[in-house]
Order: structure tokens, then sequence, then C-alpha cells
């Protein structure tokens, strides 16, 4: 428990801390053509789900939503947005991004593995490179199905990040993603970033040594979930720069359905 306890404040004080840097990337993928491409990602999955829905009558829960990016997109779209983080000085940043929309999202400070919603409130459960960090994930899922409603969706894009500290093959292929930045001149995704610190809390991270997404279908599944993964869809929202920067550890969709099949396949 107290190892548990020990990892919890650290990843807190090390999310604190990264919250400007964070925000700042967020702010410059909100100005740019990554505002669009992302929209299109959420929106076309959800539309497709909820069969042309009108947008104000789907509740959407965004997980760890840090300085805000996906509740922005979301609460522009016309959606109702509930957006939690379990660092304040990210919900301060996100409140700060959203501007006028700021009164349009529902902001609260919470642990995405213990929501204090009660069963069934939303129509959508959405998280980016949250997973990954969790404590407990398979915890957090239980919590995610939990909320949503029958019928309701889940998105979840995360990817393989810090594998390689545990996988010799996943190693060598980082190595030559470092490589790559610096012989292409790419903006570097680690600027920014204590490695040394992210990297100590990877190894205390229990899907550090998992292989991904299958972890999560397994999971989603035995939850009584309907679920799928697409591994391509990096090509549909990341930028040239994180192409090169993380080659080697591709961003991944996981999409799941409770209770009801639903109109496409995810």
């Amino acid at each position: 428990m107290e190892q548990f306890q020990n990892y919890v404040c650290e990843n807190i004080a090390y999310w604190t801390k990264r919250a400007p840097g964070y925000s700042d990337v967020n702010q410059g993928e909100l100005r740019t053509g990554q505002r669009s491409k992302w929209s299109h990602a959420l929106d076309g999955r959800m539309q497709d789900h909820f069969g042309g829905r009108d947008r104000k009558d789907i509740h959407v829960l965004d997980v760890g939503t840090g300085p805000g990016f996906f509740a922005i997109l979301l609460a522009d779209l016309g959606y109702r947005v509930t957006a939690i983080d379990y660092t304040q000085a990210m919900l301060e940043q996100a409140k700060h991004n959203a501007g006028m929309l700021a009164r349009q999202i529902d902001f609260h400070r919470m642990d995405a593995e213990k929501l204090h919603f009660p069963d069934h409130s939303f129509d959508v459960v959405v998280s980016r490179n949250l997973t990954w960090n969790l404590p407990a994930p398979e915890q957090a899922y239980m919590q995610w199905a939990r909320v949503l409603k029958p019928g309701g969706l889940l998105l979840n894009f995360d990817a393989n990040w810090y594998r390689y500290l545990y996988d010799a093959q996943a190693e060598t292929a980082h190595l030559s993603d470092r490589e790559n930045v610096l012989a292409t001149g790419a903006a570097d995704d680690t600027a920014g970033t204590d490695v040394a610190a992210m990297e100590h809390i990877a190894r205390q991270a229990p899907l550090s040594r998992r292989v991904r997404p299958q972890w999560d279908l397994d999971v989603l599944r035995s939850l009584g979930m309907s679920a799928s993964a697409d591994p391509q869809v990096w090509k549909q929202v990341w930028t040239e720069d994180e192409r090169i920067n993380n080659a080697s550890t591709p961003l991944f969709l996981v999409a799941a359905a409770k209770g009801v099949k639903t109109r496409r396949p995810l």
C-alpha cells in the first residue's frame, strides 16, 4: 500500500510540475490543423455510433483531461462535456485554455480509478495517453464501464509508452527513433520533459510491461463490452514530427460499446 501511495504522489508531483509545458503542447494543437484532425476523429466515431443523434443530447466524460484538449474540442462541437483530472494544476490550465467554452464544461478533480459519478451517467467516455500511466488500469476500465449508459461508447487513445524499458527489441527501435529525430530536424517530443523522472514512473506502472492493445481488449471483453482496436489511428491524427518521434510506438485506439451491438464495426 505504501508503495502504491508513493507512486500516486510521485505521479501527481510530476504532472503538477509538467502542467504549464504540457498546456503549451495542447495550445499548439488547438491553433493548428491538429484541432480539426482530432475533432473529426472523435466526432466521426461518435456520430457513427449514435446514428447522427443530436450532439447536445450526448453526455461525454473526458477522463484525464490534462490541459483540456479533448474537452475543448467536444464542447466546441456541441457535446455536453464533463472533464476530470487528478491534478489540480492541469485543471487550472484546462479552464484557461477553454476560454469562453469553460462555461460549457463541467470540470472536476477526480481519480480516474475511483469515479464519484452514479452508474449509467454518460453516453461516451474518452481518454488520451492516460491509461499507460495509471497504477490500477483494470480498475479504471471497470469504473469507466460502470458509468457508461447501456449502449454507451468508450474511446481510449494510447500507446505502448515506455515498453522499451522492458523489451530489447523495443529499446533498439526507440533509440532509432531518437536518432531519426536528430537526423531529420524534427521537433523533439521530449523537449521540456524530464525523461528520467518519466522513466522512473513508467517502471512502476503495470502497463509498461504489457503488450497492448491486446491487454485492453481482454479486460474490456471480460467486463462484457464489445471491443476492438484500431492500430492505424495514428495515421489520422499524428503530425509528421509525432510520426518521426514515435515511429516505434504508434498510437492506437481502443473502442468499446456497452451492452449492445454498434451500428458499424468499432
